[in-house]
C-alpha cells in the first residue's frame, strides 16, 4: 500500500491517532513526551500511536500529507489537531478532554 494510503488509513481507522517520535512509553524527543502525557491526562487511555522513527515513509510524507511540518502530529477524528503546543494549550483549557470524549462515542 502507498505511504500515503497508509497515513490515511491510519487517520480514518482510528479515533485518536499520534504520530510521534518513540512510543508513548519510551518517547524520544520532548514534545512527542509531553504530547503523550497530556493525552494521557486528559483521559485518553488508549489511542494509535506510529513511531515515526521506524518508518522513515511515514516521516518524510506525514508532512506533506497534513501540511504540519514537525512532529508529533496528532489527529482525533481524522482532523489534524496540531502539535506539542497546541495539544497542551487545549490540555490546559479543558478542551483536549472533551474532545477526546467525544472520539470515544463515536
Amino acid at each position: 500500500m502507498p505511504v500515503m494510503e497508509r497515513i490515511q488509513s491510519e487517520i480514518e481507522g482510528n479515533p485518536i491517532v499520534l504520530f510521534m517520535k518513540g512510543t508513548p512509553q519510551f518517547p524520544m524527543c520532548g514534545f512527542s513526551s509531553r504530547t503523550a502525557q497530556a493525552l494521557k491526562a486528559a483521559g485518553a487511555s488508549e489511542y494509535r500511536s506510529i513511531n515515526v522513527l521506524e518508518d522513515p515513509e511515514v516521516r518524510a510524507n506525514l508532512p506533506r500529507y497534513s501540511n504540519w511540518p514537525t512532529f508529533p502530529q496528532l489527529f482525533i477524528n481524522g482532523e489534524l489537531i496540531g502539535g506539542c503546543d497546541i495539544a497542551l494549550e487545549l490540555y490546559e483549557s479543558g478542551e483536549l478532554a472533551r474532545m477526546i470524549a467525544e472520539s470515544q462515542k463515536a
